[in-house]
């Protein structure tokens, strides 16, 4: 068996978190094991799930509390658990010195995910990444993106013109998040928002996601229509802060905050409009399964274009303004009545995951 280590700050439901947990269901784990690497000994959302399906989760130290004891940590645990394949997904170059360390404990094939477009942080945070960026350019045996702006950012442009870098979809089970009428008015009900407009959101309560805009439009929504409800799923350190803003504008009532789930592909069939204002996204996974739910999506122009798989997507700058962004979320509310066709739509654009998981194991594994 080929037993391949994913190296992640840690299992919860981000989007390069989620994207693995897709490969790992859907890869033969009969040849293949995917074990986890992760920097803190907190329970992480998939943890369960990871054990349940054979794969180990294993703890190194943060680079944060010791550099030289974390890059030895992880080399040891690649020596000790004899993996020769390993995989470091981030979006901060500096991350591929821990393949140097996981060459040092006898890796012989190394690859890095990118998984944004920027870093996030501060100018510091950048100029270290770009200082950090020959890391990954040379050390990786395999490049792996999600979108071309996302490879660009992490390998640079000459790696992605002679073709170094898989440009791998954020696939999924597109029969899971198939649109289902009757689930849609189940879950509609037992929220008692059958007669709403429903704006959803999906992410994690950080600056990235830029919650505090995305609360501005609905607040316009509102005016506009006032039956509309907006649904919050994530978690993060932000979230009081957005909770306290949502009680200024008192829409309390109108806001439900539904924590991480597990029901994604049914929250999204009982949404009408998908809103998205991030200020940087590598691929949002979120987006591409909102379109194969049939799911009409406003999404801010800085988020690479690669994500418009389907006519579902509209772009908005965020210079333009929350009433302008308001107007077309309720223009686009049911815009799309044959939610059901688009899965197959994008299963036929590459979005499938066994497509996916086929190509991903013939790049990494050469099977």
């Amino acid at each position: 068996m080929k037993r391949l280590l994913c190296i992640v700050g840690s299992m919860n439901a981000g989007g390069a978190e989620t994207f693995l947990m897709k490969l790992f269901r859907n890869i033969d784990r009969t040849k293949y094991q995917m074990d986890f690497c992760v920097a803190e000994k907190k329970a992480g959302v998939y943890d369960d799930e990871i054990r349940a399906l054979g794969g180990k989760i294993l703890y190194t130290i943060p680079k944060s509390k010791g550099f030289i004891r974390s890059f030895l940590a992880i080399k040891n645990i690649v020596s000790q658990g004899e993996y020769k394949y390993v995989m470091r997904v981030s979006q901060h170059s500096l991350s591929g010195l821990e393949l140097i360390a996981a060459k040092m404990g006898g890796a012989t094939t190394t690859i890095f995910r990118s998984s944004n477009t920027q870093t996030g942080g501060g100018r510091v945070n950048r100029l270290l990444h770009r200082l950090c960026k020959p890391i990954t350019m040379f050390v990786p045996n395999i490049k792996i993106a999600p979108s071309t702006e996302a490879a660009e950012f992490m390998f640079g442009r000459s790696a992605v013109n002679k073709q170094k870098v898989l440009i791998l979809p954020n696939a999924l089970d597109t029969q899971i998040y198939s649109f289902n009428k009757a689930v849609r008015e189940l879950y509609r009900k037992e929220m008692n928002i059958e007669n709403s407009l429903v704006v959803g959101h999906i992410g994690r309560f950080t600056q990235q996601k830029n919650h505090m805009f995305l609360i501005d439009v609905f607040a316009e929504v509102r005016k506009i229509e006032e039956s509309a409800v907006l649904l919050l799923i994530g978690q993060g350190e932000l979230e009081k802060n957005i909770q306290s803003k949502v009680e200024q504008y008192g829409l309390s009532s109108s806001v439900k905050f539904l924590n991480v789930r597990k029901d994604i592909p049914e929250l999204l069939s009982a949404m009408d409009v998908f809103l998205f204002p991030s200020f940087y996204e590598g691929m949002p996974n979120t987006v591409i399964e909102a379109q194969t739910s049939g799911l009409s999506c406003v999404i801010s122009d800085s988020i690479t274009k690669e994500a418009r798989v389907t006519d579902l997507v509209t772009y908005m700058s965020l210079k333009c303004g929350e009433h302008a962004w308001a107007k077309v979320v309720v223009d686009n509310m049911n815009s799309h009545t044959k939610r059901e066709q688009y899965a197959d739509i994008m299963k036929q654009n590459g979005y499938d995951i066994k497509q996916c998981v086929n190509l991903f194991v013939k790049t990494v594994f050469g099977d």
